[in-house]
């Protein structure tokens, strides 16, 4: 990877990812992209490219939740440093692949390097897909209470991760096929779920309150 590149995304990207909620802050950048330069070694592509793309994936966030992954794309193409080490063919592909990483999206990300990204986003470690949704929900949803919370959490995994929900995957080398079908185990046992879900709801309330 080059020096200066890395340099660059971790002093004025990573910083970003302060800023958001704990479901997307920067163990989850990073996360990302751990998994897709892993992902990356299995395809002919640019792992420089690959790095930027899963580095700004959730930047958008810092202007709006909806269509953050569209904000993405423009951080990327409005960043005029990112033109010492690519060029604007490989920008667009790049903003491209971070617009494409939603899993609510209507389409199928655009390239190989979209494909990457969307597949590292998913990340599907059944604990810390529930743990994220409860993080999530206390940080949007402050005024329900610990029922409105197990409620949401149920609504959510199932419309996203259930059969038929609305998440994808695109890469057969990733690891999320065999813990989607760990989740949705989880999902279809109410009385585990909940398991799931009190531990990390007592988990994070706790932390706030210590705060």
């Amino acid at each position: 990877m080059e020096k200066y590149l890395k340099e660059y995304v971790e002093r004025n990207i990573i910083p970003m990812y302060d800023m958001f909620d704990a479901g997307h802050g920067r163990n989850h950048a990073y996360a990302v992209i751990r998994e897709a330069l892993r992902l990356a070694g299995y395809y002919d592509v640019n792992s420089d490219m690959v790095y930027v793309a899963a580095a700004f994936h959730d930047t958008g966030l810092r202007v709006d939740r909806k269509t953050h992954h569209l904000e993405s794309g423009r951080i990327i193409r409005e960043d005029r440093a990112l033109r010492r080490w690519f060029s604007e063919d490989e920008i667009e592909i790049i903003a491209q692949a971070a617009e494409d990483h939603r899993a609510s999206s209507d389409h199928e990300p655009r390239s190989i390097y979209g494909k990457i990204i969307a597949e590292a986003d998913r990340q599907i470690i059944p604990e810390s897909i529930i743990l994220r949704t409860v993080q999530y929900g206390l940080e949007h949803y402050p005024d329900l209470d610990k029922e409105g919370h197990w409620r949401r959490t149920c609504d959510h995994l199932t419309e996203k991760y259930d059969i038929g929900g609305y998440l994808k995957l695109w890469i057969p080398e990733s690891c999320n096929a065999a813990g989607l079908s760990s989740l949705r185990d989880i999902i279809h046992d109410r009385s585990l779920l909940r398991e799931f879900f009190e531990k990390a709801y007592d988990s994070q309330v706790g932390r706030n309150q210590g705060r």
